[in-house]
């Protein structure tokens, strides 16, 4: 049965629809769309469990139930939007997944020539060429492997100054001193491999893979060359937290670490005695009036445990934002494990901020499907915040098969120039 539908998929494609496919630690969230000119709409919805040993830490331990549990959950997109797309984006998480922005300052040979495309290409391609040297070196010294084999993952453009005065478009302008701030995220061949077998395994047309973090941060900003939007975006899932910093509508970068939902399940099952499903359930209905008030303490003093060392691994991950002199003081959260109320609790009212760069208590709220820009669901069914990394995945996949529409905007032509 399942390998009649790969056949049917693999035949039959329909023009102008994409499939964002979130391959969560916990869960697996497939949403079809239909790109209608400048938006979205979402016409299909699907969500399949994971079991505990297809992932690992947000990357792919076994190829085979990561792809069974994708044909379920895309079965159910499809079903609810009677038809089949074969284009696909994938996310990619990981500790392993290094997104960061780098500088590079361009003295100029010609200082009195006006700037051209060809030269800004010149600049990017340079940038890259750094910032892939600089992941591979971290990576290969976090995994004892020098010979570790890395791949551009996604770049955006986040800003351009010239002789020191910010510009929004170079392109004609004089000067010597060019500097040039791009967002790349690079993962190990490893990683990336695996989720191409699963898409050639679902027999779908791999369009894009996004770094996770970085498709929520794509959710929030839609297609504004110029938006100021300003936030640290958290995604908490299964396996991992992933952190974006966004500043004035560009990604400072992004951070992972190997903490989330069900760091907190085993720690309530190691702490009661009891089995991880039963731990699951009781985190999951903490506030249910039915569960003994004893019980409750118990779920609570193991959920901090785990609480006192994710908060730490937060302000870990923000204190390497070395190159930016403030943080923005607003948190947004989204995944499944953001779904902890104690979670949120503590981020809002606990003092781990102390030691950052932080001007006052950041406020702390959900991201909703409202705030996506640019992103319909008529249905409804991709409600919540464990629903936003896949919506970013889709407008990743916009921005890599449409772009914009903004032709003026030398922003959005450079970031054009960097997809993959």
């Amino acid at each position: 049965m399942v390998f009649e539908k790969l056949l049917k998929r693999g035949a039959a494609d329909t023009p102008g629809y994409i499939v964002g496919l979130d391959i969560g630690t916990e869960y697996i969230k497939a949403l079809i769309a239909h790109v209608k000119g400048d938006h979205i709409e979402i016409v299909g919805v699907g969500r399949a469990h994971q079991e505990l040993a297809d992932m690992h830490q947000g990357a792919i331990a076994d190829i085979a139930g990561v792809v069974r549990n994708c044909e379920t959950a895309l079965a159910q997109a499809e079903e609810q939007a009677g038809l089949q797309a074969k284009k696909a984006v994938i996310g990619i998480a990981g500790e392993l997944v290094k997104g960061v922005t780098n500088t590079i300052r361009y003295r100029r040979p010609q200082p009195d020539r006006p700037l051209d495309e060809s030269e800004m290409e010149f600049i990017i391609e340079k940038v890259q060429d750094r910032a892939a040297t600089k992941a591979q070196k971290q990576i290969a010294l976090e995994t004892g492997n020098d010979d570790v084999e890395v791949k551009l993952v996604n770049s955006a453009l986040v800003s351009i100054h010239i002789d020191g005065y910010k510009v929004s478009n170079p392109i004609g302008f004089q000067g010597k001193d060019v500097a040039v701030q791009i967002y790349t995220a690079f993962a190990p061949m490893v990683h990336i491999g695996a989720l191409e077998r699963v898409a050639d395994e679902l027999a779908l047309e791999l369009v894009a893979v996004a770094a996770e973090p970085f498709a929520v941060s794509r959710s929030v900003l839609g297609t504004d060359a110029n938006s100021n939007f300003t936030a640290i975006l958290a995604d908490v899932g299964g396996g991992t937290t992933d952190i974006a910093v966004v500043n004035d509508g560009g990604v400072e970068g992004t951070k992972m670490f190997g903490i989330g939902g069900r760091s907190f399940t085993n720690t309530i099952a190691n702490e009661m005695n009891i089995s991880y499903e039963d731990a699951e359930k009781l985190k999951v209905n903490i506030d249910d009036e039915k569960v003994k008030e004893s019980v409750k303490k118990d779920v609570a003093a193991a959920t901090d445990k785990t609480l006192e060392v994710w908060l730490a691994g937060v302000e870990l991950a923000l204190s390497e934002f070395d190159s930016v002199d403030h943080l923005p003081p607003r948190i947004l959260l989204c995944g499944g494990g953001a779904s902890l109320r104690q979670l949120v609790d503590a981020l809002s009212d606990r003092e781990w901020y102390k030691e950052l760069p932080f001007t006052k208590r950041p406020s702390v709220q959900h991201i909703k499907p409202s705030d996506v820009i640019g992103i319909v669901d008529p249905s409804g069914k991709a409600a919540g915040h464990t629903y936003i990394t896949a919506m970013g995945l889709l407008r990743v996949g916009y921005d890599t098969m449409i772009g914009t529409s903004d032709v003026d905007s030398l922003k959005e032509k450079l970031n054009r120039m960097l997809r993959i």
